[in-house]
Formats: C-alpha cells, structure tokens, sequence
C-alpha cells in the first residue's frame, strides 16, 4: 500500500486516463511533484529565470533549497538545486523511504 497518493498533473492540468479518470501517482512521484509545485507556488523560480548578478542567482537558489529541506519526507541536508541548461534546473534530494528523487524545473 501507498503511504502517498497524489492526482498526477502535468502542464499545469490533470492527467486522465483512457476512460477519462485521473491517474494517480505514489510515494516517490508524489514527492517530487509536491516539491516541483511548492518551488513553483514560492514565486523564486521566476525571479531566478529573470535575475542577471551571479550572486542574487546562487541567493535565490539557496532560498529553494531551504524551502525544498522543509519538507519532512526528505532526509536533510541531501537537496541540490543545479542548472541544467540556462532557464532549466535539476533539484535532487533523498527521500527518507524511497530513496533519491530527481525534478526538473
């Protein structure tokens, strides 16, 4: 059995399956989408994408950071926020119970 459940969302909608049901999602992916909208929801993300000086990047990441080693369900000190590719970041961190996640931005 699940210890999370989640409705699955991707672009910003449901996903539905065949019959025209929401899909769920569990444990690890429910994680990592929690964590992909709580960075999301934070406003940081945008002000990231948006800021020049190096130095107001690597603050706003570490913001993200902080708010990611929040969340309960991951062990801390383990969440990494890096750029991917310019405008793209790759958050990683270790869950608790099902081990490390990956969440692109």
């Amino acid at each position: 059995m699940s210890e999370y459940i989640d409705l699955l969302i991707s672009g910003n909608d449901l996903v539905l399956d065949p019959a025209r049901q929401p899909l769920l999602v569990s444990d690890r992916a429910s994680i990592a989408q929690d964590i992909a909208h709580m960075i999301r929801e934070s406003g940081l993300l945008v002000t990231l994408v948006a800021e020049r000086d190096r130095m107001r990047q690597r603050d706003c990441i570490q913001q993200m950071e902080l708010l990611v080693e929040a969340d309960e369900r991951l062990v801390p000190g383990t969440a990494e926020i890096i750029q991917a590719s310019p405008g793209q970041y790759l958050v990683t961190a270790t869950t608790v119970k099902f081990g490390r996640l990956e969440v692109s931005l």
